[in-house]
Formats: structure tokens, C-alpha cells, sequence
């Protein structure tokens, strides 16, 4: 009778470990994995790279600003608005713009860059101008700078012939950004020039940070 015992006692305590073992096994590899947002919208998984395009955004986040269809833009929509030859202000005038958030790094320098639609030239406006500022940015010298509500802000300067091009935020190393925190900050793009659009945002801080994309769409 006591060797039944026993032998009941051994299967049960072996079974019990193999099951425990079993169920550390199944449950690492069933675990819900960590999606990264910031990898999600970046250029080939890589924070260091962000692109947004124009269809990432809802109407919620335009004010003044329309959804406009192109077929050679990423999902056939640009960001624009009609050109009636009337001057647009810099900030801190609240005219056209667009809001949005992205994930950034701390203490590296980023450069960002617009895919520009160039307009028809009328009246007062050239249709090739937008400004661009950022929530919490500064410059290589920690000084605050490019904040909304602020006239501190970066000139996108498209060419005079229409159509596209990448168009960098400012020119040289005063056009660089940092943040303090890795941290969702946001971005507002407002319209310089009536008549302009743009389709894609690219902040970068590293495969682009000197050199704009040779591709006209900058895959995700």
C-alpha cells in the first residue's frame, strides 16, 4: 500500500514540474508584443527617422486647410489650400495650418524636410512658402526655439518652378532642432503663401539630417 503511495506521490510532483515547465515555455512565446508608435511611423523602423504623410492626418487637425486629391502623392491626398492672391503672416498669426504629434529623441539633432507642391504664382502670393514649428524644441545651444504661439519658426522656401520638391526647414546649422526628452512632441506646418501643398513631413536625425530624399515618396 505505502509503495502505491509513493509511486502515485512521484508521478504527481514529476507531472506537476513538467507542467510548470510547459507553461513558462507557451508563455513566452504567447506574450502580446510591445508595438512601438514611434517605429510604426518611422522610416524603416528607426526613430531616428519620422515621416508623416498628408493621409495620416484627419480634417481635425487642419484648420483652414483642405484634403486634396493627387494621385502621386502617398494614398492620393496632399494638403493645401486655393490660391486667391491674397499675403499670408508668419506666426505668431494664426493663419492655414496643420497639427500633429510625433515621437522624438533627446539630444540629437534633427532636420526636417517638406515634400513641397509648388502653385501658380498670383497676385501677392508664390505659392512655394510654409513655416514650421515644434512643441518643447531647441537649438544647439539649449535655447528655446521654433515654439507655436512664438515668431520663432523655420522657413520652408520652395523653388519658383512648379511642382514637387523636398524642401528643407531653414538652411545650415541654426535650422537644426533638439529636445530634451524622449517625448511626443508637436509639429504645426502653416501655410506661407496661399496656393502651396505638401504631402509629406520628414524629420530626421540621421540618413537625411544633411541631405534631402532622392525619392519623391519616402516609404514608411
Amino acid at each position: 500500500m505505502r509503495s502505491n503511495i509513493n509511486a502515485q506521490l512521484v508521478v504527481f510532483v514529476f507531472g506537476t514540474l513538467l507542467m510548470i515547465l510547459l507553461s513558462a515555455c507557451t508563455g513566452s512565446s504567447a506574450s502580446t508584443p510591445i508595438v512601438s508608435t514611434t517605429a510604426a511611423n518611422a522610416v524603416g523602423g528607426s526613430s531616428s527617422e519620422v515621416i508623416v504623410y498628408a493621409s495620416d492626418l484627419s480634417p481635425d487637425a487642419l484648420s483652414e486647410l483642405d484634403i486634396i486629391n493627387d494621385s502621386s502623392s502617398p494614398n492620393g491626398q496632399l494638403i493645401g489650400l486655393p490660391n486667391n492672391g491674397d499675403e499670408l503672416d508668419p506666426p505668431p498669426e494664426n493663419d492655414p495650418h496643420a497639427t500633429f504629434t510625433v515621437e522624438v529623441q533627446s539630444g540629437v539633432p534633427y532636420r526636417c524636410w517638406i515634400h513641397m507642391k509648388v502653385g501658380t504664382p498670383q497676385g501677392r502670393s508664390t505659392a512655394n512658402v510654409v513655416w514650421v514649428q515644434f512643441s518643447g524644441s531647441f537649438d544647439q545651444a539649449k535655447q528655446e526655439v521654433f515654439r507655436p504661439g512664438t515668431n520663432s519658426y523655420l522657413t520652408v522656401q520652395g523653388p519658383e518652378q512648379q511642382g514637387w520638391a523636398w524642401v528643407g526647414c531653414g538652411t545650415g546649422a541654426e535650422s537644426l532642432v533638439y529636445f530634451q526628452t524622449n517625448s511626443e512632441v508637436t509639429v504645426r506646418i502653416q501655410a506661407g503663401a496661399e496656393g502651396v501643398g505638401f504631402d509629406q513631413f520628414l524629420l530626421s536625425s540621421a540618413k537625411f539630417l544633411t541631405t534631402p530624399p532622392s525619392e519623391p515618396i519616402v516609404k514608411k
